[in-house]
């Protein structure tokens, strides 16, 4: 009898702490809004972006009342800290001058043309946003996807020669620009 209650002891101990383990795994599991980057290399210079990809989950994010960004808002262009851009070479990003270095990119939601906005201010948390540290922001292309996305996605492309291109897409957005290497 002594046995066997040692053994069922045992087991339910064992049991406890198999679920206490389980609920540690489901605590560190993959983050809400995971970190993800793009890059390209045009004429052996490479451009990079850091950022986090947010997901829709159910709600609705641009465009309308009651979304998560509104209209005329400055958003920062992912989730959690600020997006990172570093660019090997000079770039002019749709008639804006950007010189080789570290930048934030933000983006001024405007519900007829969003805006890239070029900041100098890096490594903020993605919220901490100051207008007088733009280095610029410059207008982008505009269209709408054949199907809601999902999660957000940023790409860096080549276009050929020194040419590329940034594209945003998201929900029911999809937002570009041109950009040379100088």
């Amino acid at each position: 009898m002594k046995r066997t209650l040692t053994i069922v002891l045992l087991i339910a101990v064992t049991t406890a702490l198999g679920l206490a383990q389980d609920q540690q795994k489901a605590a560190k599991k993959a983050p809400l809004s995971p970190s993800a980057d793009t890059s390209v290399t045009i004429n052996g210079k490479t451009i990079a972006i850091k950022y986090c990809a947010p997901s829709m989950r159910g709600r609705k994010i641009f465009n309308g009342t009651d979304v998560l960004q509104p209209d005329n808002t400055i958003w920062r262009a992912g989730a959690n800290q600020a997006t990172a851009l570093h660019t090997d070479a000079d770039l002019d990003i749709n008639g804006l001058a950007v010189p080789k270095g570290d930048y934030t990119l933000y983006v001024w939601l405007d519900p007829k043309e969003w805006k890239l906005v070029v900041n100098k201010q890096t490594g903020q948390w993605g919220t901490e946003y100051h207008q007088e540290q733009d280095l610029g922001r410059v207008s982008m292309t505009m269209s709408k996807p054949s199907a809601p996305i999902e999660t957000y996605k940023m790409t860096l492309s080549s276009a050929g020669g020194n040419k590329g291109k940034l594209q945003l897409e998201w929900e029911n957005v999809i937002a570009s620009v041109p950009l040379t290497v100088k």
